[in-house]
């Protein structure tokens, strides 16, 4: 604790025994926070549908005494759950930022003497002091000075606001001029601040990934379960061992088990994360690269992200005796540098660039903006005599000007553009007249415009969501090409829900309302990506699917955020929404495949069984195919692939029934190289179970090739580690069943002869992939 010397206060403030006791009954001035433990994070992946059939089956394989089966599977679970979590694994911090920015120092009135304490010490009721340039280290109720603090990061305001006394300084603004003392309102979790922080807390994204694959476990379970019962109704009615049929019955059940899908959704987000970080793109949370592709709504905040959040002159407007350069002129010596005032760099800035001449003036004395006048002042020495120049709001000008009428239309005209409207008068002391007025506005970013178009163009609608007022939110939009009503933040507070979708301007909002605005688009079935760069972007950040911090967002925007972009503007949002669609045909061939194979293996070994009354291939056969199959093909997450322009959304009924079609067909060609080995060829027992893994090896691996191409499998190249896994699975497998390791031997001929069949199917099932494709609508 440090002594300070600052201005007196109108109240003692606390003694240190009141703060301790406040402190005992409020609670520190921080943020709570949550913080999982890692062994937590890394157990729940054992908790999903896929590892919930792979330990029954585990456990069941353990009650039968059947280890080496039992290993196998043990492997597959943890391998799928280290590769999920080492992917996946964030430390969520942003708590952790929104704590950091309330563990600052704060001047306080504390047993009749001012000090300095940790802000977390802070209680209501403690009288503290801020300056220019501190952060507001609570809700402060001002009692004496007056300050302009920028709040754009917390309200999303891109103009400072001018708080005296009676009025709130909430915590997380910056003083930008000025100084006062006020009383502590609110600490904690009870700020403006901390609300936000525990609308962060309780943001929850909804996983459509956990949701996919629960579908699609779904319906293999369901053709498991019809397979396996007509299994053990054979077994029972041909009187035979239920020692063997179970066995059977439970590798049945492994082979349908997706294995691989969770680790390659993870496997193809994550190479994807770093293919968007070399255009610039960090990926804070894995499952968004994925949630980009099906996009259809992107609300980006205004203040930062589509414009500069950095006011310029927008227009000039002399009146008819003076020129732009000369308003320009006259304005600039009415600011000055050292105020900071973002009003004044503006028109300095300006003036600057201009060149705006100084006519021999100089300024012999400056008054700097009062909020109680509304208007700054300068005396400036010129040829003629001492100058009087003012500016400021163009009403009170009007009012000191020398018989001059302000056009008032003008005024309204530029207001209505979003224009923050300032008028210059100038004259001798007593005998102003109006020299024009002065337009300033946050300008929109040099490629918001053609992102916007760009994101239409892909099906993407783009919603502005700002705390400005509706004029300034309109006249931004109309810039970038934002076509559709405006409303305002009531409308999200309560009314109707589809009227609400209906726009596409929100103004006037706060950072619940922009939480609030993000689930209604959720509740209506929308996948909703949202932009910001502030606190108070934080908590819809982290609730929408795709939550996306620009450039220069603050730290807590960023650690809320999913996606945080490190190149200026928002072109590279365009990125993340191609790279997502790439990865979803990626994902979409994957399933699609996986689907397809464990059908037609889960048929082919049931319907073997019940038409031939033997097992056609050998329970350790299948686990091997697990491995020459399901791991091999998540080279698919690297494959080469190109974007769709419309929204991807995932559609498991239509694949399903796509894939059991292909399955069928594969299921055919299985039977026939059976019949074929066993009636002509004459192969025993084991070589035909051979020859049967080799069938279900080799499609499986044209499966890939079939459905990766929405076009005719010919129209584009593999990737190249997809053609390195094809080929060397196929050379191992191949040599494997040569030399009879882990199966009976086959002779190389059958083995070539084989490959070449399942070749020369394939093409044939490529025309019939094609109009099933057409048929369910996918692209």
């Amino acid at each position: 604790m440090t002594t300070t010397n600052t201005t007196a206060s109108a109240t003692p403030g606390l003694s240190a025994q009141e703060a301790q006791e406040r402190l005992l009954r409020y609670g520190p001035n921080a943020v709570p926070e949550e913080r999982p433990h890692p062994l937590l994070l890394f157990v729940h992946k054992f908790w999903s549908p896929v590892p919930w059939m792979l330990e029954a089956t585990l456990l069941l394989e353990l009650v039968l005494h059947r280890f080496t089966q039992a290993v196998i599977i043990a492997i597959l679970l943890v391998l799928n759950a280290v590769l999920s979590f080492v992917q996946e694994r964030r430390a969520s911090n942003a708590l952790q930022l929104l704590r950091k920015h309330l563990t600052v120092q704060a001047r306080v009135l504390r047993d009749g003497r001012w000090q300095l304490v940790l802000a977390q010490n802070l209680v209501p009721g403690d009288v503290v002091h801020v300056r220019m340039g501190d952060l507001a280290p609570a809700d402060v109720l001002l009692q004496q000075g007056q300050i302009l603090v920028d709040q754009s990061a917390l309200t999303g305001e891109s103009a400072p606001v001018e708080v005296g006394p009676g009025n709130t300084a909430f915590a997380g603004s910056t003083v930008r001029r000025g100084e006062a003392t006020g009383e502590v309102a609110a600490t904690g979790p009870h700020t403006r601040f901390g609300k936000t922080a525990e609308l962060v807390r309780t943001s929850r994204t909804p996983s459509h990934l956990e949701a996919l694959i629960f579908t699609v476990v779904k319906y293999l379970v369901a053709l498991d379960v019809l397979l396996v019962g007509a299994i053990l109704v054979y077994a029972i009615v041909g009187d035979l061992a239920l020692q063997e049929i179970i066995p059977f019955a439970l590798i049945l059940l492994v082979a349908s088990v997706p294995v691989a899908l969770p680790a390659t959704y993870t496997l193809a987000s994550a190479l994807g994360s770093l293919e968007l970080a070399r255009r610039g793109v960090l990926v804070t949370r894995l499952s968004a690269v994925e949630e980009a592709a099906a996009m259809d709504v992107l609300c980006s905040d205004k203040t930062g992200t589509i414009t500069k959040n950095q006011l310029v002159v927008a227009a000039l407007r002399p009146s008819a005796a003076h020129f732009e350069e000369e308003l320009l002129e006259l304005a600039a010596l009415a600011c000055d540098d050292a105020t900071q005032d973002p009003i004044d760099l503006a028109i300095l800035d300006a003036a600057r660039k201009r060149n705006a001449p100084t006519r021999q003036r100089q300024r012999l004395q400056f008054f700097p903006f009062d909020p109680a006048t509304k208007r700054s002042e300068a005396l400036v020495s010129e040829p003629a005599g001492v100058l009087h120049v003012v500016k400021g709001a163009p009403a009170v000008v009007a009012a000191l000007t020398d018989g001059d009428r302000l056009l008032d239309t003008e005024v309204q005209a530029l207001a209505a553009q979003g224009c923050r409207v300032l008028a210059v008068a100038a004259g001798p002391q007593g005998r102003l007249r109006l020299v024009g007025l002065v337009a300033l506005q946050d300008p929109p970013r040099e490629d918001s415009q053609a992102v916007v178009r760009s994101l239409g163009d892909l099906g993407v609608r783009v919603v502005m969501v700002t705390g400005d007022s509706a004029a300034t939110a309109q006249a931004i939009a109309a810039q970038v090409g934002i076509d559709g009503e405006t409303c305002l933040a009531e409308s999200l507070r309560g009314g109707d829900d589809a009227r609400r979708r209906e726009c596409a301007v929100f103004a006037g909002v706060f950072p619940e309302d922009k939480f609030h605005l993000v689930q209604i688009f959720q509740q209506a079935g929308h996948v909703v990506g949202m932009t910001g760069d502030g606190v108070n972007d934080a908590p819809a950040l982290k609730q929408a699917e795709v939550g996306i911090a620009v450039a220069n967002a603050t730290d807590v925007a960023k650690a809320s955020a999913s996606l945080v972009l490190t190149n200026p503007g928002l072109t590279d949002v365009l990125a993340a929404v191609q790279t997502g669609r790439c990865i979803y045909q990626r994902m979409l061939t994957y399933t699609l495949n996986k689907i397809v194979k464990t059908f037609q293996i889960a048929l082919f070994l049931s319907l073997g069984l019940l038409l031939t009354g033997v097992f056609v291939t050998t329970p350790r056969l299948i686990l091997l195919l697990l491995f020459a199959n399901d791991f091999v093909t998540m080279s698919l997450a690297a494959d080469r692939v190109t974007f769709s322009r419309t929204p991807d959304r995932w559609r498991i009924r239509p694949l399903v029934m796509i894939a059991l079609v292909l399955a069928l067909a594969w299921v055919t060609l299985c039977f026939a190289v059976f019949l074929v080995g066993r009636d002509l060829c004459h192969l025993d027992l084991p070589q035909l179970q051979t020859l049967v893994f080799l069938t279900l090896v080799f499609s499986g691996q044209a499966t890939v090739y079939l459905v990766r191409e929405r076009r005719h499998l010919w129209k584009s190249w593999p990737g190249h580690w997809l053609l390195v896994s094809s080929l060397a699975d196929v050379i191992v497998v191949g040599l494997l069943a040569t030399y009879g390791v882990l199966m009976a031997p086959v002779s190389p001929l059958a083995v070539v002869a084989l490959l070449a069949l399942v070749g020369v199917y394939l093409l044939l099932l490529d025309f019939l992939k094609i109009r099933l494709l057409r048929w369910s609508g996918f692209h």
